[in-house]
C-alpha cells in the first residue's frame, strides 16, 4: 500500500471516485471546481494506491490564500479491503506529518458532514464508526459535534424587541469584547484556545480570522443598552459559500437576560436588508442555549457535523 500526494495526472482518477455511504462527500463537480480555484490542490490530496489503483482518498482544503490545509473535507476507503478503518489512519498520518514537515502551524481537522438524525440510521453509524477510528489512530483524538444551521428568507424575519441598540466601533474596541465574551464560552473551540493560550491571544485569533473572511469589516456592531453599557457583539460574515452568523457574545455581566436573540436577531436582519435570502450557522451540540436561540430565531438544523482534532498541547 502506498501513501502520496496526487499530481496533476493524478486529477480525473480522484475526482471519478464514488462514495456509497450517508456521509458528507465531494463529488467530482466540486472537487474540480475548487481545485481551479485552489481550494483544494494536488499536494494537498493525498491517495492510498494498491498496484497502481487508488483505494483511498482524502481530500484537504483550505482558503485560497491559505498557505496550509485548514480541514479534511472528504476520507474515503474502497469498502471491500480489509482493515478499512487502518488503511485510512495510514493515509491521514502520512498526510498529517507531510503537512507539518511543510511547516503548518496547526494540525488540520478532519470534518465529517452528517445528515440530521444520523444515529438512527444503521448504515451512517457505521459510516462514522471506522473513520472515528482512523481519526484518533492519526492523533485526531477530540471530538465533538456541531450543528449547521440555515435561515431562509420564507421563515420570515425575527422581529427585534428594541431593548439594545447597534453601532460601529474600532478595531481596539472589538478586540476587547473578542477577550471580554471568550471568557466563560460554552463553544468548544474558545474553550480549548483559551486553556492553551489565554484570552488575549484567543482574542486576537478570532478578530483576525474574521477579518479574513468573505464577510465585510463594515457589518460588525457591538450592543448597547438604552444607558449606554455595553452588553456584547455581533458580527455578520461570510464563507465562500454563503452569508453566514460569523460571531455574537455577550460580555460576561450582561448574561442571563437573553440578549443572546437580540444580537442574532440584528446579525439576520443586516443580512436579509442587503438582500440574503440565506444565512447559516453552527453551533455545538453542548451549547444548548445558543441551539434554543437559533431555534427561537426561525434558524433550522440543515447537518450536523463530527469534529476531530488534535489535543491541545
Amino acid at each position: 500500500m502506498l501513501f502520496r500526494p496526487t499530481t496533476e495526472a493524478d486529477q480525473e482518477r480522484v475526482a471519478a471516485v464514488i462514495v456509497d455511504e450517508p456521509v458528507g462527500w465531494i463529488d467530482a463537480d466540486r472537487y474540480l471546481h475548487e481545485l481551479k480555484q485552489g481550494m483544494y490542490r494536488p499536494e494537498w490530496t493525498w491517495i492510498a494506491e494498491d498496484d497502481g489503483r487508488i483505494v483511498g482518498r482524502s481530500l484537504w482544503w483550505g482558503r485560497q490564500d491559505s498557505a496550509h490545509p485548514v480541514a479534511l473535507d472528504c476520507l474515503h476507503v474502497d469498502a471491500t479491503l480489509p482493515g478499512r478503518a487502518e488503511v485510512a489512519a495510514g493515509l491521514l498520518t502520512a498526510a498529517l506529518r507531510a503537512f507539518a514537515d511543510a511547516g503548518a502551524p496547526r494540525t488540520p481537522l478532519y470534518n465529517l458532514t452528517l445528515p440530521v438524525g444520523w444515529r438512527d440510521t444503521p448504515a451512517a453509524v457505521a459510516a462514522v464508526e471506522w473513520r472515528c477510528r482512523a481519526a484518533v489512530a492519526a492523533g485526531l483524538t477530540h471530538e465533538v459535534e456541531r450543528l449547521r444551521l440555515q435561515w431562509t428568507a420564507d421563515v420570515g424575519l425575527p422581529t427585534s424587541r428594541g431593548r439594545l441598540t447597534f453601532a460601529p466601533a474600532s478595531d481596539g474596541e472589538f478586540l476587547q469584547l473578542f477577550r471580554r465574551t471568550a471568557v466563560g464560552s460554552m463553544d468548544d473551540e474558545t474553550r480549548r484556545n483559551i486553556a492553551v493560550k489565554g484570552a488575549e491571544a484567543t482574542a486576537r485569533g478570532e478578530m483576525d480570522f474574521y477579518l479574513g473572511c468573505p464577510g465585510r469589516r463594515e457589518w460588525w456592531r457591538v450592543a448597547h443598552t438604552p444607558d449606554g453599557q455595553v452588553v456584547g457583539l455581533a458580527l455578520p460574515s461570510a464563507t465562500p459559500y454563503a452569508r453566514n452568523v460569523g460571531y455574537l457574545g455577550v460580555v460576561p455581566e450582561f448574561r442571563g437576560h437573553g440578549y443572546v436573540d437580540d444580537l442574532l436577531t440584528e446579525i439576520t436582519l443586516i443580512h436579509a436588508e442587503s438582500g440574503a435570502e440565506l444565512i447559516t450557522a453552527t453551533t455545538d451540540t453542548g451549547n444548548a442555549p445558543m441551539a434554543a436561540a437559533f431555534a427561537r430565531a426561525g434558524y433550522r438544523t440543515s447537518e450536523a457535523r463530527m469534529l476531530y482534532s488534535a489535543p491541545v498541547a
